[in-house]
């Protein structure tokens, strides 16, 4: 029986995606995703623990986050555990990071400058466009968008 790899994360960009298109044409976007959680300790006092994590996406997916993912967008990724390694000097190099798959940016319009939701995937060949979900009338006092 195989395994599963996937992984799935709400968070926000830690910096604008940096991109880089290869001599064939094929591109790739890279950037930080901090996801937080409220704990208490043991005097019930609130603290906050942040994670970050390193993404990639590649081809049409890259060519979405280049247009409209910006630092400090909130968005929801799906994507699977890749780790790689190099040599460096004689020095052997490894890093994890998240192989994303698809992105939905989350947030109010006024944070996105556009829709409420909008999904991206990596699926099929040809260049996917956001499609822009159904507005409702957001409820002020909760600002997650499910």
């Amino acid at each position: 029986m195989s395994g599963i790899n996937k992984v799935i994360l709400i968070g926000r960009l830690g910096k604008d995606p940096d991109i880089r298109t290869f001599e064939t044409g094929v591109k790739k976007a890279s950037f930080t995703m901090a996801t937080s959680e409220i704990r208490k300790d043991k005097d019930g006092n609130r603290t906050e623990l942040t994670e970050w994590h390193n993404i990639v996406c590649w081809r049409n997916l890259a060519e979405n986050a280049e247009k409209y993912l910006t630092k400090g967008k909130q968005i929801y990724l799906e994507g699977k555990l890749r780790t790689r390694s190099w040599e460096d000097n004689g020095v052997k190099h490894y890093i994890t990071e998240i192989e994303a798959s698809t992105f939905t940016m989350l947030g109010t319009k006024a944070d996105n400058e556009q829709p409420v939701v909008t999904q991206v995937s990596n699926v099929g060949a040809a260049p996917v466009a956001p499609e822009p979900a159904v507005e409702t009338a957001p409820d002020p006092s909760d600002d997650l968008p499910f």
